[in-house]
């Protein structure tokens, strides 16, 4: 799917708002940063929007889950009674430049003494979120610092811990062990339940043009971020364009051996009662995948989500189908084609309204 031509770009630029955690929001913001104008570095402001030229977002807003209770986010969170910044730190690194000296430092992690398995970048936010007093803040600043072609929100500032409601019936709590459980998922809520977002997050959601949610683990990723209070039904009102974007592979006990249609149904479910207008579209791959890396993960227990195409449209949702494929050392989303993709969508969607 080509983008518009430069006659039929929009007057203003798009308001796109990202949702989702781990590595696969910071792989779509990478390709969507490619739209995005760089920072007057002088004034940290945007450059004015050219109507017609490649730069066609004006507003690129992340929503990232705060969930995380491992590895060094984990530490710091324990230790320093803080939001743990790992998916935080990557989504920043993402949408900054990466040749940037900056960038390369919030990417550092040590490697021995007592900061080893520490990054950098989550030590710097720990420490400003304590210098501020405002986790929100300290990733706004931090933000700044960057020069990254964007907002970073996370799903909620209050401290929350992941339950899961395992298919023998038992509860884990936490989501280091509830990915380390060898049972599968039934049901996800967070504790405490009722938490909130930032309202910059919801007035960033009713102003978009576009709002995606994924690629990334269905429940870890996904879902938490839809357990915050008003962020679905925020979506469900918002007029954009909202794609649902599916992962390639299945996931141990996230997503073992569900469909696409079974992904989107999983999310409606917790969504709750604004499912009905959660998404328009679905970006689904359907180019195959090479053998070498199909049974690196068939070791591994995971095998490429089947598409039922039928079942998907079944629940108002518009399959989009195309090679999304990244094959390198593991399968990533190609970023490029899934943010141009993402972007005709959206054009061709407002163009059809205004007919």
């Amino acid at each position: 799917m080509a983008l518009l031509t430069p006659s039929e770009a929009p007057e203003r630029p798009l308001r796109v708002v990202a949702i989702g955690g781990g590595t696969g929001l910071s792989t779509l913001l990478r390709g969507l940063k490619q739209y995005v104008p760089m920072r007057d570095r002088r004034r940290n402001a945007p450059k004015p929007f050219i109507s017609g030229t490649k730069h066609l977002i004006g507003e690129l807003a992340a929503v990232v889950t705060v969930t995380d209770d491992g590895g060094s986010s984990g530490r710091l969170r324990e230790d320093m009674n803080i939001l743990p910044p790992g998916d935080i730190r990557n989504c920043m690194v993402a949408l900054s430049e990466d040749e940037h000296l900056l960038s390369r430092l919030f990417r550092y992690r040590f490697d021995q003494g007592e900061l080893h398995g520490h990054s950098f970048g989550n030590l710097f936010l720990a420490a400003l979120s304590h210098v501020t007093g405002d986790f929100a803040q300290a990733v706004q600043l931090s933000s700044q610092i960057l020069a990254i072609r964007g907002r970073i929100f996370p799903a909620t500032t209050e401290d929350v811990t992941l339950a899961a409601k395992m298919d023998d019936g038992t509860v884990v709590l936490g989501e280091t062990n509830i990915t380390k459980s060898r049972q599968t998922i039934c049901e996800l809520r967070l504790v405490p339940s009722e938490v909130h977002p930032l309202p910059e997050t919801l007035e960033a959601i009713a102003n978009a043009d576009l709002i995606t949610l994924g690629p990334g683990s269905l429940y870890t990723s996904l879902i938490t971020n839809l357990l915050v209070h008003g962020i679905p039904e925020a979506i469900a009102r918002s007029r954009a364009t909202k794609v649902y974007l599916c992962n390639l592979m299945t996931q141990a006990n996230e997503s073992l051996k569900l469909t696409a249609s079974q992904h989107i149904e999983k999310i409606l479910a917790h969504a709750g009662a604004a499912d009905d207008d959660l998404f328009d579209y679905a970006l689904i791959n359907d180019a195959p995948i090479s053998g070498d890396l199909l049974a690196k993960y068939a070791r591994e227990g995971q095998e490429p989500i089947i598409n039922d195409l039928d079942r998907v449209r079944s629940l108002g949702v518009e399959p989009v189908t195309g090679n999304f494929l990244h094959e390198g050392e593991v399968l990533r989303h190609d970023y490029d084609k899934v943010a141009e993709t993402l972007l005709s969508l959206c054009l061709a969607r407002a163009t059809a309204q205004h007919v």
